[in-house]
């Protein structure tokens, strides 16, 4: 029943990097690793689920409540030798003051022991009231051992070392050396998905080879072993959101190089509710095959545009079944995919086409961050209750052209955020929902349901 926590002093630390490494290093020994991101975040789960051959899901204060993330992290725990839990930006980074939401709040409820991982270049001696501070801080977190990163050779980590030893109680667990070959390539929203990276598996390989040379594995499993989870019982989260139902629907589902921002909780939510999900490949599959609902969502596709737009066939398919009634939902990359077309970097490429507006490419973001999302009567699959919806959004894009058509509806109303339009989000035509949200399935929101229901009032009877 393993766990710990890794953070970092400040964001682009490589704690990510580490995290995968650790991943990797011990999945390799053979050991049960599930690992768990502090989010909201798609890029970084990817890269840890292929690390440690286990989905990585995603913990997150603003989407779930404290039960809900208690329950994820246990319900998975109980099959793995550690759970390793990444975290985002800083250990004591947050939306308040009290940091509420901080990598070191989740580190407290979950009595998680925290491993820091620090970068050390240009430091030597300043480390230490580095740490020591971090540790007065707040004296609850438990700050169990430290991690240095980009160390500039053997010299350099004699001295850190010495340093930490004198003047800090808290050992360090590994010493990593400064390697360009271990960098991942970085994009406009972060790390390279790694369904994009060719040679993924190689990256992860030779980063987990570097960590088990590097960091004392061994101390950093007993640290893990000697933490115990809350002795709170969750509820039965996945029996309150999810809703069987008699008949199977076949829902199709963009997976490939430009779509793969999904929740593992949430593609399993849909199962429960009763959705058999069909993978599509928009860059190499020639025909939607026979589906009863069709889901697009986040992911990259400017960087796989010109692909796209050669795949005249899809696109024309896509374009008829929305068109002839077919229940669709797109988040973020599945909007920019239904537009007319992307254009980045001076160029244009075809789209889909039902939703008549043109998705332009900016240079800094254009929604980023958590969102609130009020529900409104135009809704095709409402829920119950008035309550705002907690989402989240990041995009660079931008839809142009689409105020000229005013016939379009809206699901909600942003009350916090961007989404499409800086007053509205949830873009409607017939059976579609576009959103530059995205939404997580909780107790709160439980969307996948909400979704499934709704396909199957689409069906026509037999």
């Amino acid at each position: 029943m393993a766990h710990i926590l890794l953070s970092a002093a400040h964001k682009s630390s490589g704690k990510t990097t580490i995290s995968i490494g650790l991943c990797a290093a011990f999945n390799a020994r053979g050991l049960q690793v599930h690992p768990f991101k502090k989010g909201p975040d798609y890029i970084d789960p990817m890269w840890l689920s292929r690390a440690a051959g286990h989905p990585c899901h995603t913990l997150d204060f603003y989407t779930s409540t404290h039960a809900e993330i208690l329950h994820t992290v246990a319900q998975h725990h109980h099959q793995s030798d550690l759970s390793l839990i990444e975290g985002n930006k800083g250990l004591y980074d947050g939306l308040d003051l009290k940091g509420s939401n901080s990598n070191a709040a989740l580190a407290k409820f979950l009595h998680a022991p925290v491993i820091l991982v620090l970068d050390a270049r240009g430091m030597t001696r300043g480390i230490a009231p580095l740490v020591l501070g971090y540790q007065h801080f707040d004296a609850e977190v438990n700050i169990a051992g430290v991690i240095l990163n980009q160390v500039g050779g053997s010299r350099h980590e004699g001295k850190l070392r010495r340093i930490m030893e004198h003047y800090t109680d808290v050992p360090v667990l590994g010493a990593v050396q400064r390697d360009p070959a271990l960098d991942l390539e970085e994009r406009h929203l972060g790390l390279m998905p790694s369904n994009e990276d060719h040679l993924a598996t190689e990256k992860i390989s030779a980063i987990g080879n570097a960590i088990a040379t590097q960091v004392d594995l061994d101390q950093l499993l007993s640290i893990a072993q000697d933490a115990e989870l809350p002795a709170i019982a969750p509820p039965s989260v996945s029996a309150s959101i999810g809703l069987k139902t008699e008949k199977k629907l076949r829902i199709g589902i963009a997976q490939d190089a430009a779509f793969g921002f999904y929740y593992p909780s949430d593609l399993q939510a849909l199962q429960d509710a009763g959705a058999e999900l069909i993978s599509i490949n928009t860059l190499k599959d020639t025909q939607l095959p026979k589906i009863d609902g069709l889901f697009i969502g986040g992911g990259f596709p400017e960087t796989q545009m010109k692909a796209l737009e050669a795949n005249t066939q899809l696109r024309f398919e896509i374009h008829q079944a929305i068109e002839n009634g077919l229940p669709c939902y797109a988040e973020c990359g599945g909007l920019m995919y239904l537009s007319n077309a992307i254009h980045w970097q001076g160029q244009r490429c075809e789209m889909v086409g039902i939703i008549p507006a043109e998705t332009e490419m900016h240079p800094r973001p254009q929604g980023r961050g958590y969102v609130r999302l009020q529900e409104n009567s135009d809704s095709l699959w409402p829920r119950a209750g008035s309550a705002e919806i907690a989402a989240h959004e990041f995009h660079y894009s931008a839809l142009s052209g689409l105020e000229h058509n005013p016939a379009f509806k809206f699901a909600y109303q942003v009350k916090r955020g961007v989404g499409i339009n800086g007053q509205h989000d949830g873009l409607i035509y017939k059976n579609l929902m576009a959103c530059y949200s995205h939404q997580r399935n909780s107790q709160q929101n439980p969307w996948t349901r909400r979704f499934i229901d709704f396909v199957h009032r689409c069906q026509t009877p037999k």
